[in-house]
């Protein structure tokens, strides 16, 4: 019942299209002031690597994210240090627009948790349940923004396409 609200009730996306242009803003903001005032990621992972999440007990939670940190992150922080701030960047342009929303969502997504696997909490929560909304309307998150005629075009394109590969 809630899922068939979501996904479809001119409503709800009003309602979604409030949160995708809050998370959109954010999600901008935060990649724009990277791109603008420079930005190096190395200090942040090297803080992630030496103080990892650790349990109650002292041990190590996320043992398999610091090695990737360690073996494949900081050896190739120039490819971070430009992902980084243009995923932000792009993500939020892609919210605040509603465009290819949930792959934008789906991202952010990816990125909240990056942050939040490295022992960052800050405003991570909030945002991870806000995106799972998002995420989980699909269509309808974007039904006020471009995805209203992007995603047909798209839907139209791929079923021409599937058409003739099947011919």
């Amino acid at each position: 019942m809630f899922n068939h609200f979501l996904r479809e009730n001119k409503t709800s996306a009003a309602i979604l299209t409030i949160i995708r242009l809050y998370l959109g803003y954010s999600w901008f903001t935060a990649g724009f002031h990277k791109i603008t005032g420079g930005f190096d990621a190395s200090g942040f992972l090297k803080g992630a690597i030496a103080k990892p999440v650790t349990g109650p007990d002292g041990n190590m939670v996320y043992s398999w994210y610091v090695n990737f940190l360690e073996s494949f992150a900081l050896p190739n922080i120039d490819v971070f240090n430009f992902i980084v701030p243009w995923g932000e960047t792009l993500i939020g342009l892609g919210l605040m627009l509603g465009c290819l929303t949930t792959a934008a969502m789906f991202f952010g997504l990816v990125m909240n948790f990056s942050f939040f696997l490295a022992g960052t909490v800050s405003h991570n929560p909030t945002d991870i349940f806000l995106g799972f909304i998002i995420l989980t309307a699909g269509f309808n998150a974007g039904k006020f923004g471009l995805d209203y005629w992007v995603v047909p075009f798209i839907n139209k394109t791929v079923g021409k396409n599937k058409e003739k590969s099947a011919a």
